[in-house]
């Protein structure tokens, strides 16, 4: 009677196999510094009269993974430093294996023109490096990304207007006592800015677990939008450092009312429903500045100052009107106030607060 294995006999068994194969690769990690100086510190807590306990090394051995001569030439660099009387050193010499880093000249990328630096891909060309290589520079710090935007061109006129802005701006009547701003407590900017409902790609972060909102529209190149001025003015504090008017006059859309003229299952036939004014004209922002600026100005304007003069600053756009607007001319003294609109030099909008910083918080 004959019998049938699963396995041939002369064949070793898989954990025979495991043993053999790691048998000669076995491999210990090295010890950086660090554990190094542990190891020397092992030693010199257990050694007695200079001499190390019986079984220490093979102790300290096994507690680091390592060999009984690596300990041992730990131990001996440690006694011939002590005899020395230097400080113990384990820094490690003679490690220098490996591939060694791509060096670069450091005026090499900076001689490259701007062109020619615009990508990764165009970089690494230019320094004769791979673009693996080029992003591990990036990472490392040796390069770094720069977003380098396009600024309006100020031509001689521009530069006179905006000389003749900031000494305007100045106090007194002649170069040698104009030497001080004006608080600028009566400026109030203005400005205009389009929100869109909602942006093509938003980026969130969220918890590791959990997915993402899924969001749809009609269409991904014409989102809703609408159009707000906004009009901030320089708070002020009273002699306690306390706010008593914070500067906000408020934030307004460009939208109409009218009632529906046909019925839904949303609302009936006559429902007044507000609706967004898509093209905004000077008739649009002359209604603004009359109907909702100028009264938010009054009402919430401190009412501990007597007679004030108020400044209305705005761009110099096509749609705003300027001081001698028959129309404004009929609004522009109203008890005690009295508004003058000033139009900021031409590409000018770092004078402006709203661009630099209110529309930007609010963009973010």
């Amino acid at each position: 009677m004959s019998y049938s294995f699963p396995f041939d006999l002369n064949e070793p068994a898989e954990e025979d196999t495991k043993e053999l194969k790691n048998h000669h690769h076995r491999r210990r990690a090295k010890l950086s510094c660090d554990l190094r100086m542990q190891v020397v510190m092992w030693l010199l807590n257990n050694q007695i009269e200079g001499k190390l306990k019986h079984g220490a090394v093979q102790e300290v051995a096994n507690l680091f993974n390592v060999s009984r001569r690596t300990i041992n030439t730990i131990w001996r660099t440690t006694r011939r430093q002590k005899a020395a009387s230097e400080p113990y050193n384990m820094s490690i010499k003679g490690h220098n294996s490996g591939r060694k880093r791509i060096q670069v000249q450091p005026n090499a990328i900076t001689e490259i023109n701007m062109g020619d630096k615009a990508c990764i891909r165009d970089l690494a060309v230019q320094l004769k490096v791979s673009s693996t290589t080029a992003n591990r520079m990036i990472k490392r710090g040796l390069i770094k990304p720069h977003t380098n935007p396009l600024h309006p061109v100020l031509k001689e006129a521009n530069l006179f207007q905006r000389v003749k802005w900031v000494l305007n701006l100045l106090k007194g009547d002649t170069p040698t006592t104009k030497r001080q701003y004006y608080p600028m407590f009566s400026f109030i900017h203005i400005d205009e800015k389009w929100f869109y409902l909602s942006k093509k790609s938003q980026r969130v972060y969220l918890e590791r677990n959990e997915k993402g909102k899924y969001r749809a529209a009609k269409s991904s190149k014409f989102i809703p939008k609408v159009m707000f001025t906004a009009a901030v003015a320089r708070p002020r504090y009273n002699a306690e450092n306390e706010c008593i008017f914070d500067g906000k006059i408020g934030i307004f859309p460009f939208t109409y009312q009218e009632p529906a003229k046909r019925a839904s299952k949303y609302r009936a036939k006559g429902t007044v429903i507000t609706k967004i004014v898509e093209s905004v004209g000077k008739k649009e922002t002359r209604n603004m500045l009359i109907n909702d600026i100028i009264p938010a100005i009054i009402q919430k304007w401190p009412t501990s100052e007597g007679h004030k003069t108020i400044y209305i600053q705005q761009d110099n756009a096509r749609t705003h009107i300027c001081q001698e607007d028959p129309e404004g001319q009929q609004v522009y003294q109203q008890r005690e106030f009295t508004f003058i609109l000033v139009q900021q030099p031409p590409n000018s909008q770092d004078l402006n607060i709203q661009d630099l910083g209110f529309f930007r918080s609010i963009q973010s």
